[in-house]
C-alpha cells in the first residue's frame, strides 16, 4: 500500500496548473521514459485504530460519510487528471483505514467514475483491502459485481491470544470465515496478510499462523515483522513478550522455508507469491512505477516526460480538511519535484526490495540518469558481495538481503 503523509501543512510546491521549468538535459542524457501507471485510493476509516498503526487511520464514529467521500474523491482525481492525460491504469489498490467498511455501491460508484475518466488496461487489478471484523454474508458478491477481483485480508494471525495483543477486532473463526464467504463469492485471488514475532509467540505458533494460512490456500501471502512504529500506541509503551532479535530471526528463516514447502515463491522481502499471483500493484511501487494517489493523505508520483522530471504529490491527510478541500489546489499537502542527485537511492530503497533486481537501462529510463552515475557505489555494493549480475540483471545476493538499508544508503551519495 502507498504510505499516509506524515505531513500536514500548507502546499509545499506549485499548483497543479503551474508550468515549471524543464530540468536541464545535458546532451547524451537519457530520457525519463513514463513507466506503468497506478491508481491508490486511500479511505481513512477504520473501527478501531490497532496500537501498532501508523497509517493514516482514524476511528469512525457515528455514521460515516461514504457518499461525501467518493464524491471528494472524484474531484481529487479530476484535479490530478492533467498529469496522466493519455496513460493507461494498469491496477487500482483501495487501502487505508478498513476499506471494506465503505459499502459495494460506494466501491462501484467510484470505478465507475475513474474508468470513464482513465483507461483501465484489459485484466486491471483491483484490490480492496479487509477486515474479517467487517465481512458480511452477501457483500463479496457486491464487491465482485463493482469491479473488485483481489481482496486483501488483514489477518495478522490466527491465534486468539496474539490477535487480542494486537488490538484486532476479529479472532480467528471470524478469520477463517471471511476468506471462505469471499471464496465462495467467487473471489480466487486473495492475499493474507500475518505478522510475526508478535508479543507473547514463539516459533511453534509463529509456523502454526502459516499452516491455518496454508489450509485456506490464498494466492498470495504478505508476511513480515511487527516492528514499533513512531507515533503508536506500541511505541510509546513497548508490550511485554516480544521475541529478542535472535529469535525473530529464527522465527523469519523457518517461515520463510515453510513458505517454500507450500509454494509460495519469495519475490519481495515480505511478499510471497504463487506462480504468476505477484501482487501487480505492489511490483509497480517496487519497480519505481507510477501512481495517482486519491483520498485524505495519499501520495503520488508521477513522471512528466515533457517536462522531464519526477513529481511527488500528497494530499492533506485529515479525512475532515480533505472533505473541505478536494478538489482544489488547497488539498495538496505537497508537491516535490525529484532532483536528479535524490533518484538513485529512491529507486534503489525500491528496487532491491525485489529479489529479481533490476536492469541497467531501466534505471535509465527510469531514472533518466546514465548507469555512469551510479558506478563507484554499484562497484563497491559488488565488492562487498551484497549485489551480483546475473543474466544482464544486477540482484541482491543472500548477504545483500540481510544488509538491505546498509546496500541502498551507498546510492545516497550518487
Amino acid at each position: 500500500m502507498a504510505p499516509s503523509s506524515s505531513t500536514d501543512g500548507p502546499g509545499a510546491g506549485l499548483p497543479a496548473s503551474a508550468e515549471p521549468p524543464r530540468e536541464e538535459q545535458h546532451a547524451g542524457q537519457p530520457q525519463l521514459i513514463p513507466p506503468p501507471l497506478s491508481l491508490y485510493v486511500h479511505l481513512p476509516w477504520c473501527v478501531r485504530k490497532c496500537p501498532y498503526c501508523d497509517f493514516n487511520s482514524h476511528q469512525g464514529k457515528g455514521a460515516l460519510p461514504f457518499e461525501a467521500y467518493v464524491d471528494a474523491l472524484i474531484r481529487d482525481l479530476d484535479l490530478d487528471l492533467p498529469l496522466v492525460w493519455g496513460r493507461g491504469i494498469h491496477s487500482v489498490f483501495f487501502g487505508g483505514g478498513t476499506p471494506s467498511l465503505f459499502p459495494p455501491e460506494a466501491i462501484e460508484r467510484f470505478l465507475q467514475a475513474a474508468s470513464a475518466r482513465l483507461r483501465f488496461a484489459p485484466g486491471c487489478e483491483i484490490t480492496l483491502e479487509t477486515n474479517p471484523g467487517t465481512a458480511e454474508h452477501g457483500r463479496f458478491d457486491q464487491y465482485l459485481r463493482a469491479g473488485v477481483n483481489r481482496l486483501s485480508f488483514g489477518i495478522q494471525s490466527f491465534d486468539d491470544g496474539c490477535l487480542q495483543r494486537l488490538g484486532r477486532i476479529h479472532d480467528s473463526a471470524q478469520a477463517a470465515a471471511a476468506v471462505k464467504l469471499a471464496q465462495d463469492a467467487g473471489f480466487d485471488n486473495i492475499n493474507l496478510d500475518l505478522m510475526y514475532a508478535l508479543p507473547g509467540q514463539d516459533l511453534e505458533m509463529a509456523l502454526n499462523d502459516l499452516e491455518r494460512a496454508f489450509a485456506l490456500d490464498p494466492a498470495h501471502v504478505s508476511h513480515y515483522q511487527l516492528t514499533l512504529e513512531p507515533n503508536t500506541v506500541f511505541f510509546a509503551r513497548p508490550p511485554a513478550g516480544i521475541p529478542e532479535e535472535d529469535d525473530a530471526w529464527d522465527i523469519q528463516e523457518a517461515c520463510q522455508a515453510a513458505l517454500a514447502q507450500a509454494g509460495y515463491a519469495h519475490y519481495e522481502v515480505s511478499a510471497y507469491a504463487r506462480p504468476d499471483r505477484q501482487c501487480a500493484h505492489n511490483l509497480n511501487y517496487w519497480r519505481y512505477g507510477d501512481y495517482l494517489g486519491i483520498g485524505a493523505g495519499a501520495h503520488g508520483k508521477i513522471t512528466l516526460g515533457a517536462e522531464q522530471t519526477i513529481l511527488r504529490r500528497w494530499k492533506h491527510k485529515h479525512p475532515v480538511t480533505y472533505l473541505q478541500t478536494a478538489g482544489t489546489a488547497a488539498a495538496i499537502g505537497g508537491d516535490d519535484r525529484i532532483a536528479p542527485k535524490r533518484r538513485p537511492f529512491e529507486y534503489m530503497l525500491n528496487l532491491l526490495r525485489l529479489r529479481e533486481g533490476f536492469a541497467l537501462r531501466d534505471f535509465s529510463a527510469r531514472t533518466g540518469l546514465a548507469p555512469e552515475f551510479i558506478a563507484p557505489a554499484l562497484q563497491q555494493a559488488l565488492a562487498r558481495g551484497w549485489l551480483e549480475q546475473q543474466d544482464g540483471r544486477i540482484v541482491p545476493t543472500e548477504l545483500g538481503r540481510r544488509f538491505t538499508n546498509d546496500v541502498v544508503e551507498l546510492f545516497l551519495g550518487s
